[in-house]
């Protein structure tokens, strides 16, 4: 339905999961496509051979979200290449550590904080500073998680990382509301990307997990794209500093039996 089109997307953490399935979704509505990736170049530039088919622009580059320099160095690529960005999805991101807080490191507690966090605010910081003449219309997409909300025992980590992620989107809302700028968050809950490989590679692993979704199944990265399209295009134009969960009620569920 070309409802971005000739709009410029960048989207970090795009060579898989649920950075790929937006990108993609993007690019069949028209948006030229930012891919970018941490370390498998391999899987970016599949995901921009699949965007070249859509007929939309694409370029890939690798990106550390957690470094900011890297951040800004890519930024800069892409507005010398493409001459402007649109709309910003932050994705890029690591998992819990699964470790409890007693024995926790000060590093896997940064890498965590650094890259979820941190990442975002690099990422939009940059955003705004290249669309600092043009702001409105802009949109800005964070993935956040139901652990911005739901917390889990061993994963303070990610919990705190996704928490802190909320507030800032939240912030950045109301900074940013009169200059027509949209700021959003998604929160998935279990979605089949790498970030949950055992369920993807054992049935009975991701069986045991589903019982607690009241849907009772998992959910498809695909499942993402049709939202983060809205939360994009003008359709959204009067919604900013919200949290769309999707999750087949997995986050309200797990109250139950107390």
């Amino acid at each position: 339905m070309n409802k971005l089109k000739d709009k410029v997307a960048l989207i970090t953490g795009s060579d898989s999961g649920i950075g790929r399935a937006i990108a993609e979704s993007f690019a069949a509505e028209g948006a030229n496509i930012i891919v970018t990736y941490h370390s498998d170049k391999e899987s970016a530039k599949k995901v921009e051979q699949r965007i070249n088919k859509l007929g939309t622009k694409v370029s890939t580059y690798q990106l550390d979200v957690s470094d900011e320099i890297s951040v800004q160095s890519v930024f800069g690529k892409v507005i010398k290449d493409f001459g402007k960005i649109d709309i910003l999805v932050s994705n890029a991101g690591v998992n819990g550590s699964n470790i409890p807080v007693s024995e926790m490191d000060t590093k896997t507690f940064d890498t965590c904080i650094k890259t979820n966090l941190y990442g975002a605010f690099y990422c939009c910081r940059e955003f705004l500073k290249l669309r600092k003449r043009g702001l409105k219309g802009s949109k800005i997409i964070i993935v956040s998680s139901i652990h911005e909300e739901v917390c889990t025992p061993g994963n303070a980590d990610y919990n705190a990382s996704k928490g802190a992620v909320k507030n800032f989107s939240r912030s950045l809302a109301l900074e940013l509301a009169a200059k027509g700028v949209c700021v959003n968050n998604i929160a998935p809950g279990m979605i089949l990307t790498p970030m949950n490989q055992a369920a993807m590679n054992s049935k009975k692993i991701r069986e045991k997990k589903e019982q607690h979704i009241p849907m009772k199944r998992a959910g498809k990265p695909q499942e993402i794209g049709p939202l983060a399209i809205y939360l994009a295009s003008s359709d959204s134009d009067y919604i900013t500093g919200a949290t769309f969960t999707i999750d087949g009620a997995l986050s309200i569920n797990l109250g139950q039996g107390a």
